[in-house]
This record gives structure tokens, C-alpha cells and sequence, in this order.
């Protein structure tokens, strides 16, 4: 096994996808695991753009292990660091290579890209495989929970201020949102955040915050000073989704009580989900993370 940089090239993007799908299919097919959904097919350029993103951002936080004889991908780590907070996106192995050492070395080299950092996050899934290798890589775990299911409109109370539609232009008020919730800013995670989801923000007198959320109904980062404007934000997400289009609402850890209140009152499905895995840090609060920037 040979483990190299990853490269901002169509061929190394199409390399992650086929880990990643193969990773992923397995650890659904786990005893107790969910059964693997099919993945629209509009997603897959939309994922090849976040993954030659962050290879283009943190070069040397990026490795694909490849094969030494055929070449052919065996697994991908991708990190982020980010002010003083290093992040994992994604950590996958073909299940065909796992159990030899793969992971270990993936994230062991992906982990150097965050030396010195103070403060480390992983959202990881179920897998209780995975959430071993990040505990003994020193990571505190946090047990996740989701909220899914239609949104009952009916049910929920108009916000109780202003929320408005975001854009670039709102970047240095999240960002000293970031940095209050988790430490650090986000940085240009926002600039492709904003290119694969809608904005929603709240900048007043009361306080600052923003919430994304994509055309599928997913909450993908939410940050605001306080449990309040947080309330305010994810009632409205919820709110400006289409009749009939199915919300989530993942990676809560026990500390976001007010998005499970708001998500019950809407009507969703609340279960448990995975890890937030942390280290150098509380759980940020109020915050829902995002899996793949943190």
C-alpha cells in the first residue's frame, strides 16, 4: 500500500467516490445499521465539487491509499484546518482492504495536517468500528441523535423575529459567529456552502446567526449566540421548505435540547445517529455541526 497526496483532478475525484460508496454501502449493511439508500443522481457532481474543494484548500490534509502493484484505491481520508480547529470530512476504506491497517494509517497521516491545532471535531457515522479508531486517537464521543420526517407547517409557531435571506456578504458576521460557537471561523467553507445551499440569517440587536439548508431539506450548519436566535433559525429552515419535502436535522448532540423541541413540535422523527467526536472542546452550543466541514 502506497498512500500519496490527493490531487484536485477529475480521476482522484472519481477515486473517492468509489471508496466512499463501497465504505458506506458496507457500514449501512452492519447488523443494526440503516438499509443504504440510493443517492440522487444530481448529488454525485455536487460531491466531486466538495471533494476537489478541500483538496484544493488543504492540500496536505488530503491522502488517497492506493495499491502498490494495480493502483487501485483502497481508501481516502480528507481534513481541514481551519483557524485553530482541524476537521475530518470523510475517513472511508474499501471493505475489502479494511482490518489491514488502512484507516489507521489514513488518519494518522491526515491528523498530522492538524498539528499544533488546539481544538479537533468529527462527525462520525454509526459504525461502531469508527467511532473506536477516533476514540483511541484521543477524541471525546458524543452520542448524536437525528430528527427526520415531513414538517407539520401547521405546528409551528411563526418565528418570533426577523430572519433573512443570506449571502456572501454576511461571511465576516458568521464567521465571528463560528468563532464564538466552536472557536474558530469556517472560513471559505462558507463560500461552498453557499454554493450548495440556501442561507438563512439573523443580525440584530439581539444577537447573530445563520443556519444553511439545502434543496433536500437537510440542515447543514446552524451557529447563532444563543439558544433563542437558534430556535428563530431553524423554525424558519423548516418553514421555507416545500409542501412534501421530507427535513433532517443531524449530528444533535444532548447539548441542542431547543432543536430537538423544535423538531418534535414540527412533527419529525427523533432517533440516534452516530458521534460527534471532539477534542480540545465542550460540544459548541448552540451549533449543529456540519459533517463534512465541522
Amino acid at each position: 500500500m502506497i498512500l500519496r497526496l490527493l490531487r484536485d483532478t477529475d480521476e482522484d475525484a472519481d477515486a473517492i467516490a468509489v471508496v466512499a460508496s463501497a465504505a458506506f454501502g458496507a457500514s449501512d449493511a452492519l447488523p443494526g445499521g440503516d438499509p443504504p439508500e440510493e443517492m440522487p443522481p444530481e448529488l454525485a457532481p455536487l460531491l466531486r465539487r466538495r471533494n476537489r474543494y478541500v483538496a484544493r484548500t488543504d492540500p496536505g490534509g488530503c491522502w488517497l491509499a492506493v495499491d502498490e502493484t494495480s493502483g487501485m484505491p483502497l481508501g481516502v481520508a480528507l481534513s481541514t484546518r481551519r483557524e485553530g480547529t482541524w476537521g475530518l470530512s470523510l475517513l472511508a476504506v474499501l471493505p475489502s482492504a479494511q482490518r489491514q491497517g488502512v484507516g489507521r494509517e489514513l488518519l494518522a497521516a491526515a491528523m498530522a495536517h492538524g498539528r499544533g491545532c488546539l481544538r479537533g471535531i468529527i462527525c462520525s457515522s454509526p459504525d461502531p468500528r469508527a467511532a473506536a479508531t477516533y476514540r483511541r486517537a484521543g477524541f471525546t464521543l458524543h452520542p448524536a441523535m437525528r430528527l427526520e420526517g415531513a414538517v407539520r407547517k401547521g405546528d409551528l409557531p411563526a418565528p418570533d423575529g426577523a430572519v433573512h435571506e443570506g449571502s456572501a456578504k454576511d461571511r465576516d458576521m458568521m464567521d465571528s459567529v463560528d468563532r464564538r460557537t466552536r472557536g474558530s471561523a469556517h472560513g471559505p467553507d462558507h463560500d461552498q456552502l453557499l454554493t450548495e445551499s440556501d442561507l438563512l440569517v439573523v443580525d440584530d440587536l439581539a444577537g447573530s446567526g445563520y443556519c444553511y439548508i439545502d434543496r433536500y431539506g437537510n440542515i447543514r450548519l446552524l451557529a447563532a449566540t444563543s439558544r433563542r436566535l437558534a430556535t428563530r433559525l431553524l423554525t424558519a429552515a423548516l418553514l421555507s421548505l416545500p409542501e412534501g419535502t421530507p427535513a433532517q436535522v443531524g449530528n444533535l448532540t444532548a447539548e441542542q435540547q431547543w432543536a430537538v423541541d423544535v423538531g418534535l413540535t414540527a412533527g419529525l422523527e427523533l432517533s440516534t445517529s452516530g458521534w460527534i467526536c471532539l477534542r480540545g472542546v465542550r460540544p459548541p452550543e448552540p451549533y449543529i455541526p456540519s459533517g463534512f466541514f465541522g
